[in-house]
């Protein structure tokens, strides 16, 4: 399945000269884990970072800096991994595994921001995959429990 699909088109996003305190009362009020980082064109953002709040509470909050003073520019994941969203989910879950990531920014064929994808997507699609599967070979064994024995 394409990952245009799959992922959530309602991203929150915020601009790169945006302050981490802003960026954390974000995700508190949009109930999100991750921001993806942007700079505005005519025709549309870019996504150039991310975000998580694990990176606030490991990079800013326990380094005691002030949230106020750090952009999220200086603070960011800089040049994430990004999917298309024609791309296929294994490609993308295969390049996710790799880099070692759970939510990366979707961008159309133009790298404009579209969407944001998490593994809880991905794991709902490959449920239902595998639930798929499971009925298949239900199937298969109840149709051999009604066929007549040949003895």
């Amino acid at each position: 399945m394409i990952i245009g699909k799959i992922c959530n088109r309602k991203v929150v996003a915020a601009d790169v000269d945006s302050s981490v305190l802003e960026a954390a009362r974000m995700m508190r009020h949009y109930h999100v884990g991750s921001i993806i980082v942007t700079e505005g064109e005519a025709n549309g953002a870019r996504p150039v970072g991310i975000i998580t709040d694990r990176d606030l509470a490991i990079e800013i909050m326990a380094e005691e800096i002030d949230p106020q003073r750090v952009t999220l520019g200086n603070a960011m994941t800089s040049n994430p991994l990004a999917a298309r969203e024609d791309d296929e989910h294994y490609e993308v879950l295969e390049a996710m595994r790799g880099k070692g990531v759970r939510r990366i920014p979707v961008v159309d064929q133009n790298g404009l921001l579209v969407g944001v994808l998490a593994v809880d997507d991905l794991l709902r699609v490959i449920s239902h995959e595998m639930a798929g599967l499971v009925a298949l070979v239900q199937k298969e064994y109840d149709t051999e429990v009604r066929l007549p024995k040949i003895i």
